[in-house]
């Protein structure tokens, strides 16, 4: 099962620099652990697991466009050719 993960900038380092990347799971927790086994130190800034291993409260993780924690969260279900995108929430602005 092929699943292209979106890798946003300040995560490229555990990527080598790439943009997006494959990985495989049935859900978002075992497609996170597919990635750590390949880029290690990746599932430590998704995954908070003095949190019950839920996604970190600043990382927005989407499934086909679709907020994952409006569906099962990190216990959302992926199939085959599914896209997921990690994007780090931002704040601030101006006065």
């Amino acid at each position: 099962m092929a699943i292209e993960v979106r890798i946003p900038t300040i995560l490229r380092t555990y990527t080598d620099g790439a943009k997006a990347v494959e990985g495989s799971g049935e859900t978002l927790a075992e497609l996170f652990a597919d990635l750590e086994s390949r880029h290690t130190g990746i599932q430590e800034r998704i995954v908070d697991r003095s949190a019950g291993g839920e996604l970190r409260r600043f990382v927005n993780v989407y499934l086909n466009d679709e907020d994952v924690r409006f569906l099962d969260g990190i216990s959302t279900k992926l199939a085959d050719g599914d896209n997921v995108t990690i994007l780090p929430a931002v704040a601030g602005g101006m006065r």
